[in-house]
């Protein structure tokens, strides 16, 4: 598995993880929503005060009900290690949906769980609050670099982070059928690699775009600790006399800020009834501080971090 060098939780999110599945049901909560208020109001011979849902989607049960799930692939390019200026290919699972009454969603390489997760319905949506568990697998500068000079430095170990994610929802912030979502995760490395911790606040943005599109935005920062950027951005005494890099002591701090956006197209042109449907991404992220002025970065790559990807799902 190749790392995941732009923004995730969102996390990133991060091409996969954000594949629209968890937009769509929200959609279906924002439709269900619509239909009420408009029902209510033709009753009283009054005028709607919310839009009727686009024709199609109002006399459709919709997949997302007690137990769902999307599977799917995708292919993207990204910076071979956090800081390169090289990008590489590279394959995604998808495994998002709710089972058991729990939620997943993938969280870049790994699993976010949601113990709140409640049922989709077709009645009128609340703020709510998601909590649980959340993995992230990192494996940066951990295979091919793609830069002989970094390679020289030495391989670094996989580390696995375990921590809690938090978040609240917000539906029908700027038109009916939308969902603003503000979170953070905290994580700390579990294996003994950069045995340190990550803290990641988040904000989040789905809406449909008439029946078939659905849109994902995702901006977050990342602040690390001083492990942490010790193990990925220092130039050590032995790293520099194989890689020739100047020495560098890295410490903690604000590490990286960037955003992703994610277009997801029902192919039967109904984001409600399951099926297949592709989706195309692109984010952007800039690395900081010490992430910024490591010679791993400043002399060999580039601050500036891109992520595009192309995937299919199937939502059953």
């Amino acid at each position: 598995m190749k790392p995941l060098t732009a923004l995730t939780p969102l996390a990133p999110l991060a091409l996969l993880a954000l594949a629209a599945a968890p937009a769509q049901a929200n959609t279906a909560d924002a439709l269900g929503d619509a239909e009420a208020e408009a029902d209510t109001a033709a009753e009283a011979e009054q005028p709607a005060t919310l839009p009727a849902p686009p024709m199609g989607l109002a006399f459709t049960k919709p997949v997302y009900d007690e137990t769902w799930a999307t599977i799917g692939l995708g292919a993207g390019l990204v910076p071979s290690y956090a800081g390169s200026d090289n990008y590489i290919a590279f394959p995604l699972p998808l495994v998002v949906g709710r089972v058991g009454g729990i939620g997943i969603r993938p969280n870049g390489p790994g699993l976010t769980l949601d113990v709140l997760s409640a049922k989709p319905t077709l009645g009128k949506r609340k703020t709510r609050l998601a909590f649980g568990p959340t993995f992230r697998f990192r494996n940066d500068r951990n295979l091919d670099v793609g830069d002989n000079v970094v390679a020289a430095a030495g391989k670094l170990d996989a580390a696995l982070e375990v921590g809690l994610n938090a978040a609240v929802s917000f539906p029908g912030v700027f038109k009916p059928l939308d969902t603003l979502s503000i979170g953070i995760q905290a994580r700390r490395d579990v294996l003994g690699a950069h045995d340190g911790t990550v803290i990641e606040p988040q904000i989040s943005y789905a809406s449909p775009l008439g029946k078939a599109f659905v849109l994902q935005v995702q901006t977050g920062i990342e602040f690390v600790d001083d492990s942490f950027a010790d193990y990925y951005f220092s130039v050590t005494p032995a790293q520099r006399l194989a890689s020739g890099l100047p020495a560098f002591t890295a410490t903690g701090g604000l590490n990286r800020i960037g955003t992703l956006a994610i277009l997801n197209y029902d192919l039967s042109g109904n984001a409600l009834d399951g099926g297949w449907s592709v989706f195309a991404t692109g984010g952007y992220s800039r690395l900081l501080g010490d992430a910024a002025d490591t010679p791993y970065t400043r002399l060999r790559g580039s601050a500036n971090q891109f992520i595009t990807g192309l995937g299919v799902g199937y939502t059953f």
